[in-house]
């Protein structure tokens, strides 16, 4: 019975399959070197690639049309829309790959918006390019705006999403996490919309909500009398 049992493989029995294998493995990697070789190359060369493109060439293309918006915003902040408004369009053409160019689409959509004649369509159009993804790059006057856009263009659910988030943007920048200016507006906005949607026990959470908080805001003064509306 002793000479059926199984003897521990030595280290010894061991290095035939040892040897073997690595035989196999150096057979297998002299028949594919070539593939092989081919295949680190090219890894190595779309590293390199995508590292040149970024120092060379992503990186001059996004200095240079952040220079280019900051020209248009000028215009824009000194309320010269029609000025801005070719800036921002130059932007959004010639760098569209860039976060430049995004934030373009939403300037020529406000520039639309702001016009003595405002082109509620234009601004859509342009404000759809937009992509959200980078509101933190855009003030909540602006968030406020977009909302405006989209409520001129009657769709209220992005609408009151845009002011809900404007107020809490404005909110996140204040000092003691309340704002007093655009937060509550831009509340009221979202509460006047619900309100036209039928929607007034949302709306009316909303006006309660400015009356807790913002006793300070001018909003303040008259919030009664949405309460008193939402609440019949």
């Amino acid at each position: 019975r002793d000479l059926h049992r199984r003897r521990p493989l030595s280290l010894h029995d061991a290095l035939p399959i040892y040897e073997n294998t690595l035989n196999n493995s150096e057979a297998a990697f002299l028949k594919y070197k070539k593939q092989i070789a081919i295949a680190v190359i090219a890894i190595i060369v779309i590293i390199a690639g995508v590292i040149l493109y970024k120092n060379y060439i992503s990186a001059p293309r996004e200095a240079e049309a952040s220079t280019e918006l900051a020209k248009s915003q000028t215009f824009f902040n000194a309320q010269q829309y029609d000025k801005a408004l070719t800036g921002f369009q130059k932007v959004q053409s010639d760098y569209s790959n860039t976060d430049a160019g995004n934030l373009a689409n939403l300037y020529v959509a406000l520039c639309y918006a702001h016009q003595a004649q405002p082109n509620w369509a234009k601004a859509l159009e342009n404000a759809e390019k937009f992509d959200t993804s980078n509101d933190e790059m855009i003030s909540p006057a602006s968030q406020m705006a977009l909302g405006d856009i989209y409520a001129n263009n009657n769709q209220l659910d992005k609408a009151v999403d845009c002011f809900k988030k404007a107020a809490d943007m404005a909110n996140a920048q204040a000092e003691d996490n309340i704002n007093l200016t655009i937060a509550p507006l831009a509340l009221r906005k979202a509460g006047i919309l619900l309100e036209s949607q039928g929607k007034k026990a949302e709306a009316l959470d909303i006006y309660k909500n400015i009356k807790k908080t913002y006793v300070n805001s001018p909003i303040f003064q008259d919030i009664d009398k949405y309460i008193e509306r939402a609440s019949n």
